[in-house]
């Protein structure tokens, strides 16, 4: 039977089918992946990224790089995920998570060249995949972590990236101290971590401050900066005349009716000041707005009051014991927290308020200095990956050799299985094994060496050596150890970055459809 051809898509939509699509998709994931891959080692390059209102961001961390960038293609968004998950479960690797999400699609192109179905490319990748992850089982350290070795993690993380004048040891060691200083039976409570930045000085000032940093200073000018051993308060409302719940006017008939209602709010305001005084409070922090009255009469009982928003109650409450209370009636004594002490610092025109060796003694607070805003920016980024490996380390099972030797280790283990494996999966496992290759080439491009090269003596010195690295030394590279040369990554790092890399690129290869609605 004849008739019109049926049509169950809007004329308006777009439509791409078959090799168009998977042609189309993997250009685009590749593309995400080659935007990072320059910053990836020690010796990788910084990206500035300018924003339409002219924000300007330097740095050479991978999700940042990727959030920042205005990537509309559906395809390359998948590749920004992977960084993004990448970043949210272990901190680092988002770099070498895109570049290898992106060499897996490169693979897998050429893989459907010779006509290998993408069911194949995806079934081969997983198996490989599981392969992977013995090889960094295979390669963890048997090694206690002490503080040495986690500082060397903390080094291997930061290095190239943008610290400004400080060195990464010195660095490496308050992040370690850090760790150490909310570490437990239960594990890091990294959530407990902050790091706050300042600038007007040099990166050498950056410390550790054993407490929280809140960028307020007092609501009065004549309450105290400083306080020893003060007890504490947090109110979570405004500390004003209360509000009727209802719509009412009051008709005011002579001026004593008036002065009876002034008298009747100042009455109230007062009744509040004098509750926070009478528990003893030193330091009263408040989410919402203080009266002035009020703030009046705490400054003449030497009581300092700060207006603060929920985040800061948070950490309030870890650092010093405290407990929020509804409304400044509902304060009790049993309510107050206290810390060793408060003090109120100017930083040009900025106010910073420390709270120190609170009682409850579980938050810590890095406090990252830097000449400029575009290096505070960046050592605030630094910082909180190095934070996060160091956690990773202890948390989620050790330390693996860094400087692309996990990478060959993995790649030459995948290959040597490949072997037993039939059929044309075998192509798609041998084609993980290469795009691993990426990562150690990279490494080595980046760092001024032939990458051909490099990778051929980097199999040679594996084979013989069993670990073998590339590491950065003055203008080039060298080949060596990178245990002896402690250059150390943590394992949940490397086993992160395949499975994710390894989810995007299966999934993109499994598309061979594109509707876009109009």
């Amino acid at each position: 039977m004849g008739g019109q051809p049926m049509f169950i898509l809007n004329e308006d939509s777009d439509r791409t089918q078959g090799k168009d699509a998977q042609s189309s998709n993997i250009t685009a994931g590749k593309a995400v992946s080659e935007a990072v891959r320059t910053t990836l080692g020690p010796r990788g390059m910084d990206k500035m990224l300018v924003s339409d209102s002219g924000d300007v961001v330097i740095t050479n961390d991978g999700a940042t790089i990727l959030d920042e960038m205005d990537i509309e293609h559906p395809a390359a968004q998948m590749i920004s995920e992977v960084a993004e998950t990448q970043e949210s479960e272990v901190g680092d690797g988002t770099t070498t998570a895109a570049v290898l999400s992106g060499e897996l699609l490169s693979q897998a192109e050429d893989l459907l060249d010779d006509d290998v179905h993408p069911t194949t490319i995806v079934e081969g990748y997983y198996q490989a995949l599981s392969l992977a992850h013995e090889a960094i089982d295979e390669v963890t350290l048997d090694e206690e972590l002490d503080d040495e070795l986690l500082e060397t993690v903390a080094r291997s993380s930061m290095t190239g990236k943008g610290t400004g004048d400080v060195s990464a040891e010195r660095l490496a060691e308050v992040v370690v101290d850090a760790v150490r200083r909310v570490d437990d039976d239960d594990g890091v409570s990294r959530d407990n971590i902050a790091v706050y930045t300042q600038t007007g000085s040099s990166s050498s000032a950056t410390r550790l401050v054993d407490g929280v940093l809140i960028d307020e200073e007092p609501v009065h000018d004549n309450m105290p900066r400083n306080f020893q051993d003060p007890q504490i308060a947090f109110v979570d409302d405004d500390i004003e005349v209360r509000e009727a719940n209802i719509d009412a006017e009051y008709n005011v008939s002579s001026v004593d009716d008036l002065n009876t209602a002034i008298e009747a709010e100042e009455n109230e305001l007062r009744g509040y000041a004098e509750h926070v005084i009478d528990l003893g409070v030193d330091v009263l922090f408040v989410d919402g707005d203080v009266a002035d009255q009020v703030a009046a009469i705490l400054a003449k009982n030497d009581v300092a009051a700060f207006e603060v928003g929920d985040d800061e109650g948070e950490e309030l409450a870890y650092a010093t014991g405290l407990s929020r209370a509804a409304g400044v009636q509902e304060l009790e004594a049993d309510d107050l927290g206290s810390a060793g002490s408060i003090s109120v610092e100017k930083y040009g025109d900025e106010y910073v308020t420390f709270v120190e060796d609170g009682d409850a003694g579980q938050s810590v607070t890095v406090f990252a200095r830097g000449g400029t805003e575009h290096v505070t920016d960046e050592l605030e980024r630094v910082l909180g990956d190095a934070l996060d490996v160091v956690t990773a380390a202890l948390d989620k099972g050790g330390v693996v050799p860094g400087a692309g030797a996990t990478e060959i280790a993995v790649a030459d283990y995948i290959r040597s299985e490949a072997a037993s494996i039939e059929g044309r999966k075998q192509l798609a496992v041998e084609a993980f094994a290469d795009a691993v290759d990426v990562l150690p080439r990279t490494l080595a491009e980046n760092t001024g060496m032939d990458p051909i090269d490099a990778l051929v003596d980097l199999r040679a010195e594996h084979e013989t050596e069993g670990i073998a690295g590339i590491i950065s030394e003055g203008q080039t590279g060298v080949i060596d150890d990178p245990i002896e040369l402690a250059v150390l990554d943590p394992a949940a790092v490397k086993h992160e970055a395949v499975e994710s890399a390894a989810e995007a690129a299966t999934m993109i290869v499994r598309i061979d459809d594109v509707i876009s609605a109009s």
